[in-house]
């Protein structure tokens, strides 16, 4: 039994879950722009129980990644040091604006903590886009697993395409959660007008990042990858086609598909690396030659067999307990 092999599917199956979860958060936070102070607040109840418990797939998963392949975690997060310091003051601000935002009435006091909303909901959602192509396009890694770059390297035309990808691929997959969560038929008529034009967006940015991946990265080089994301780009294109036609519940199963495709098809693309480096292609960080000790990884899968399912159980709970949808105040 390769612990190696199972602990990087486990890491797969933690970041599929949250780019899911967390990715309709950042769609509904996104999707707060331009309306008002009502609407603002029904689409902040839709994920007001669950967001936090969202969030923990992505703690989990870094815990993970830490705990199973330490050198990728102590590499990447070096790596990634300004942009993941700007996404966590966004998350801080983005979790600090729902505890706040109801304390007081005052109009203006609600819109600062909203606008802090829109913030850690967009920039989180387009710098996981910038993460995830410089993690297939490759990073300047030596033969000591330490970043050779800068941040401005980070920044590259296919990186800035991969980022804004995301961020309406998220909010046309909040577009699909809202239209099952809320019971406003204004909003709701609102979201599926709004929904047909960030659909067809998401879908041409989604297609463009495809293409080029094909040529900035060796993506397409496993018959498998070119297979997932092929469906992937039909599961995107499927759900654009149910929000026009008005079937909501089809709309949301087809982009959770498409976004569980996609991570998936990421992490294939990768499939034994883990991070690629662009000088030299034996330096780049695998599995093997990241991971902890055999000890490690046995005891951990212990643990997680254990705590795994207790996880999926409250949020299953928790979404089960808040199913009905949000009425108008």
């Amino acid at each position: 039994m390769d612990l190696n092999i199972i602990w990087f599917v486990l890491i797969v199956v933690l970041f599929t879950g949250f780019f899911i979860l967390e990715g309709f958060d950042y769609g509904v936070g996104i999707l707060m722009i331009g309306r008002s102070e009502n609407e603002r607040t029904q689409l902040i109840r839709s994920i007001g129980p669950v967001w936090d418990a969202n969030e923990v797939w992505m703690i989990t998963a870094g815990g993970a990644a830490f705990a199973a392949f330490p050198h990728f975690y102590a590499t990447m997060f070096s790596t990634f040091y300004l942009a993941l310091f700007l996404m966590l003051v966004a998350l801080i601000l983005r979790g600090v604006a729902f505890e706040l935002r109801g304390k007081f009435s005052n109009r203006d006091w609600k819109l600062i903590w909203d606008s802090a909303i829109i913030f850690g909901s967009l920039v989180p959602a387009l710098l996981w886009g910038v993460a995830v192509a410089n993690l297939l396009r490759g990073l300047p890694i030596d033969s000591q697993m330490h970043y050779a770059g800068n941040f401005f390297n980070l920044l590259s035309p296919y990186a800035i395409l991969a980022g804004v990808t995301f961020v309406l691929l998220f909010a046309f997959h909040g577009v699909t959660f809202l239209s099952i969560r809320l019971a406003d038929e204004r909003i709701l008529l609102d979201l599926r007008r709004k929904g047909k034009y960030l659909g067809a967006a998401a879908w041409i940015f989604y297609i463009a990042f495809i293409i080029a991946s094909v040529f900035e990265t060796d993506v397409m080089s496993k018959f498998v990858g070119v297979i997932i994301f092929a469906v992937a780009a039909g599961c995107l294109s499927a759900s654009w086609d149910f929000v026009r036609s008005g079937k909501q519940c089809s709309s949301f199963v087809a982009t959770t598909a498409t976004v569980a495709l996609t991570t998936v098809g990421l992490f294939v693309a990768l499939f034994p690396r883990l991070m690629v480096s662009s000088l030299m292609p034996e330096w780049s960080l695998t599995i093997y030659n990241s991971s902890s000790t055999p000890d490690t990884l046995f005891i951990m899968t212990i643990a997680a067999v254990i705590l795994v399912p207790i996880v999926l159980g409250y949020q299953y709970w928790t979404y089960k307990i808040f199913k009905d949808r949000i009425k108008p105040i």
